[in-house]
């Protein structure tokens, strides 16, 4: 045992602490540093779906995802066979909440969306998305990059799954980010 791996093992954990507090989630436990959002959705898409979706299954994203939430479960749905579908906009560049109930079924095994979008400044109502996931069984992966310096986000009232950050957007280093995933 070493002091200086005590002192950083300490303020790793503090860092993970700090995180959980942001978002009012209930533990450390469920937080992985990661490099930024990309690499905490390649992290689900990788760790998780790789694993457990087939052929038939589904992936719903919106039209309003950043590449950072679309290539991946491009790349997902090639190797597992499983299908994209997108959310439409409608014309005030919100989601189409009537698109939404239309796509989402039993098949649908995954919502990523973004929480705010970057171009649009659209902020997606995520509490009635995840309650509908959720009622089919399909979990709900928030990217919540742009909404973090803007607004409170709670995970318990937002009742996600997973939410992947960026420092760089909260007056952060760049180069960090986080996975929160529900225990």
């Amino acid at each position: 045992i070493y002091s200086i791996a005590e002192r950083a093992t300490e303020q790793f954990e503090l860092a993970r602490d700090s995180i959980a507090q942001f978002f009012r989630a209930k533990s450390r436990e469920s937080i992985v540093l990661t490099s930024g959002t990309t690499e905490s959705v390649n992290l689900v898409a990788y760790s998780l779906c790789l694993h457990t979706l087939k052929e038939g299954d589904e992936i719903l994203l919106s039209e309003m995802e950043h590449h950072s939430n679309i290539v991946p479960w491009q790349l997902l749905a090639k190797r597992t066979g499983c299908n994209l579908r997108y959310i439409g906009l409608t014309d005030t560049g919100e989601l189409d909440l009537e698109d939404f109930h239309k796509k989402i079924n039993e098949n649908t095994k995954l919502v990523a969306l973004l929480h705010v979008s970057n171009t649009l400044g659209t902020c997606n109502p995520i509490e009635e998305i995840t309650k509908i996931a959720h009622s089919v069984g399909a979990l709900v992966l928030l990217d919540a990059c742009q909404s973090l310096a803007h607004k409170k986000v709670n995970v318990a009232s937002l009742n996600i799954d997973f939410l992947a950050g960026s420092s760089h957007k909260i007056c952060g280093p760049t180069g960090c980010g986080f996975l929160w995933g529900r225990e």
